[in-house]
């Protein structure tokens, strides 16, 4: 197999290029960010103002921010309860195949793994989203590995119409796309895109996909803008925490999501938080020390940077986190998961991308909100 043959920096034929002006300011920020040469006095100077600047969040999120933590979560909490009140919106993600053409080396859907792939049919996906609508849930999130061949845009446009029959918001977390494409996804009803950088850092990136379009950087850097260009009502950012430096990833992706949000302003913007897990054939990987404190601190600042974005907390985290992260911080959790092909209606058609770490049912995750003195919320957006 040939790897590491294109510059994963320039286009490929078909990939539509846009301004750069974006990439190249965060690229930079995040280059000059000096996270140790923060204090503890330049975190509670943040903490004392009404609406921080980009200074202030990278003292939070610098080591110098931890010994603060609690003092961080009450500032967060009380601007999540602000602008989200008790409410904690549920959903599920619904994986619809797992056909890949990218040789990412952490991702258990890479091209060159010996997995079970599979695509739902028009009928499975019909039933696993009966299935998976019939708990309660209003919103999906379907998910594709990143295969044009396999998974087409028509085939997952025709997945859209399905959902639409079941959910009141439909979001997507498929390969990225062109404007012309994303406006296709939305005239099928795709509300949302989630697209995450994985890495901010171009040579670890580099180093990261070695085959396949996920390769170039730059594209899928600037997916989320191309979404907004199509019409989507919201877009979704994020980095895979321990793959590089995690502050400065996580400081990238915070940036990226704040310079979107001002150039389009009516944009729903969204945070995920996902840390990476330990992967085959990489003895000498590891997570870069992104423990669960860790993870909080960036949560927390997300949360102070962009007080109105949403913050997403996923299976991958074990259950006693994400109870304790709603309502201070993340607003939207997911419940009755299957990271295989389909799992819903019937047994997983393909295998898994990664182990979940939180297998709780939609009624049990519903329940622990409620107890929590928080609001379950399966709709908030009605179709009009």
């Amino acid at each position: 197999m040939e790897i590491r043959t294109t510059d994963h920096m320039e286009y490929q034929e078909g990939m539509e290029a846009i301004d750069h002006s974006i990439m190249d300011k965060v690229l930079t920020e995040m280059k000059e960010y000096d996270y140790n040469k923060y204090t503890a006095n330049d975190v509670v100077n943040a903490l004392r103002k009404d609406e921080i600047s980009i200074e202030d969040y990278k003292a939070l999120l610098s080591p110098a921010a931890l010994p603060l933590i609690e003092n961080i979560a009450k500032k967060a909490k009380s601007e999540t309860r602000k602008h989200f009140g008790n409410s904690i919106c549920m959903f599920t993600p619904l994986y619809i195949a797992n056909y890949c053409e990218n040789y990412c080396v952490y991702c258990g859907f890479n091209c060159a793994n010996k997995i079970n792939r599979a695509k739902l049919t028009a009928e499975e996906t019909d039933r696993e989203m009966k299935t998976i609508a019939d708990t309660g849930l209003k919103e999906i999130l379907l998910l594709t590995g990143e295969s044009r061949a396999a998974s087409g845009i028509e085939y997952i446009g025709e997945a859209i119409k399905t959902a639409k029959k079941y959910f009141s918001t439909i979001g997507i977390e498929i390969y990225p796309l062109n404007s012309d494409e994303y406006a296709y996804m939305r005239e099928c009803g795709a509300d949302f895109v989630s697209v995450y950088q994985e890495t901010y850092d171009t040579d670890r990136y580099e180093e990261m996909h070695l085959r396949g379009s996920k390769r170039i950087f730059p594209y899928r850097f600037n997916a989320q803008e191309r979404a907004l260009m199509g019409g989507m009502r919201g877009v979704a950012f994020g980095a895979l925490l321990g793959l590089g430096d995690f502050r400065k990833d996580a400081f990238a992706a915070g940036y990226h999501a704040y310079l979107i949000q001002k150039k389009y302003p009516k944009a729903e913007i969204s945070f995920s938080t996902p840390r990476i897990r330990p992967y085959i054939n990489n003895d000498e990987a590891n997570p870069n020390d992104v423990h669960e404190k860790q993870l909080l601190q960036v949560m927390l600042a997300y949360r102070l940077l962009m007080p109105f974005a949403g913050i997403t907390i996923s299976t991958r985290e074990r259950a006693g986190f994400r109870d304790n992260v709603i309502g201070m911080c993340a607003t939207k959790i997911s419940a009755g998961v299957s990271v295989g092909v389909g799992g819903h209606a019937e047994e997983e058609k393909g295998d898994e991308q990664f182990e979940i770490s939180d297998p709780r049912s939609v009624d049990e995750v519903y329940k622990m909100i409620y107890e929590r003195g928080l609001q379950p919320v399966f709709t908030d957006y009605v179709r009009v």
